[in-house]
């Protein structure tokens, strides 16, 4: 098959002028095919069709938007998960193409698995969507697809390749890097790290932020524990770190497992914070009402969503156009009631108490090392 080749000299979407040039027909008798249309004969019908498959054209239903080649849609590819993270993105997802002045269609995918993400994308496409956003945080081998339009990536990189590619993340490693630094600023040697499955990529950010501020302070890289972002997982990594005196500061992948963790230490006589200081990531603003309640990074949802959305519509709506800068993502750690200095007298690793704690709901000052917070 030739591809269509658009003014810029590089191949293009077909469009129906092209399905009814090779079909020997006029625009509006592709358009009477494609909408099942009467009084189309069989002949012309067949023809018809076998065009729009030899040049690639994707029946789909948005056939009287065939003029304008736009349907005003836009279609994501997400995990089906209950997550707080994964589905609050998902929420802002959808307010975001809501005010960008666009409908929303949405694919859930079970596990990651790379057929079925290219059945979702080729579910969307049959659509007609414009665009397509892939908040999918689990990819597992390569993403055989062909894809047509823009395509944003958000929160992980690219698992398929596309006429334009646009990339976003949420600031994982660098919210990771700041919930490790405020352990550290506290007066803990060294932090543990309780990991979200590392066939995750938002896991396997954080913990390349918190190896970072580890090594940008010289410190000690304890090997970390690997959960399933769920409370019992938090609660049996926390039983193993229980045993373990040196043990003194814990920074989590995730709030739910961070409150298993807890869980898991006050039951083996650690106390939190006076033991062991324990910060979690997500920003669920429920842990501000448990005991003690819980310190965290939260995640800039909303301000990706938009800002993931404005460099999408600029490659659906601008293709010939250079892509604008992205947005800096606000950093905001959430200090409150589970994180302390290292108590006097307390493992050799802690380091004794070098600072004086931040009372809940304060803002914690950025560290020399790390980027700014507030709350």
């Amino acid at each position: 098959m030739t591809p269509v080749v658009g003014q810029g000299g590089s191949p293009s979407a077909p469009r129906s002028a092209d399905v009814a040039q090779l079909a020997g027909v006029s625009r509006k008798t592709v358009s009477r095919v494609l909408n099942n249309e009467p009084y189309v004969s069989d002949d012309v019908r067949r023809r018809v069709i076998e065009a729009a498959e030899e040049l690639g054209y994707r029946l789909n239903n948005a056939a009287r938007a065939l003029a304008s080649g736009r349907t005003r849609s836009i279609g994501v590819v997400a995990l089906g998960t209950a997550g707080y993270g994964t589905a609050s993105l998902l929420v802002a997802i959808e307010k975001a193409v809501r005010d960008s002045g666009y409908a929303l269609r949405v694919v859930n995918t079970l596990d990651g698995e790379p057929d079925d993400i290219a059945g979702a994308v080729d579910s969307l496409l049959e659509q007609g969507v414009d665009g397509i956003i892939v908040s999918e945080p689990v990819v597992e081998g390569e993403v055989s697809v062909r894809v047509d339009v823009p395509v944003l990536f958000l929160g992980a990189p690219p698992a398929f390749g596309g006429p334009r590619a646009v990339i976003a993340g949420v600031g994982a490693g660098l919210l990771a890097r700041a919930a490790t630094d405020h352990l550290l600023d506290l007066g803990h040697q060294t932090v543990h790290h309780l990991a979200g499955p590392l066939r995750w990529y938002a896991a396997m950010d954080r913990v390349e932020g918190w190896r970072a501020a580890l090594v940008a302070r010289g410190r000690h890289q304890p090997p970390l524990v690997e959960g399933d972002w769920s409370a019992d997982s938090g609660y049996r990594a926390g039983r193993e770190l229980a045993a373990d005196p040196e043990v003194s500061a814990v920074f989590v992948s995730g709030d739910d497992m961070a409150i298993g963790l807890i869980h898991a230490l006050t039951e083996a006589g650690r106390r939190v914070p006076h033991d062991v200081s324990v910060i979690g990531f997500d920003g669920n603003p429920v842990f501000a009402h448990v005991t003690p309640p819980l310190t965290t990074v939260r995640q800039p949802l909303d301000a990706a969503a938009r800002d993931g959305l404005r460099l999408l519509v600029h490659a659906i709506e601008k293709p010939d156009t250079q892509m604008p800068p992205a947005s800096d993502l606000p950093v905001e750690l959430v200090v409150r009631g589970s994180t302390a200095p290292p108590r006097p007298g307390g493992p050799p690793g802690a380091g004794g108490a070098r600072s004086s704690a931040f009372p809940t709901g304060r803002t914690h000052p950025p560290s020399a090392d790390g980027p700014p917070t507030t709350n």
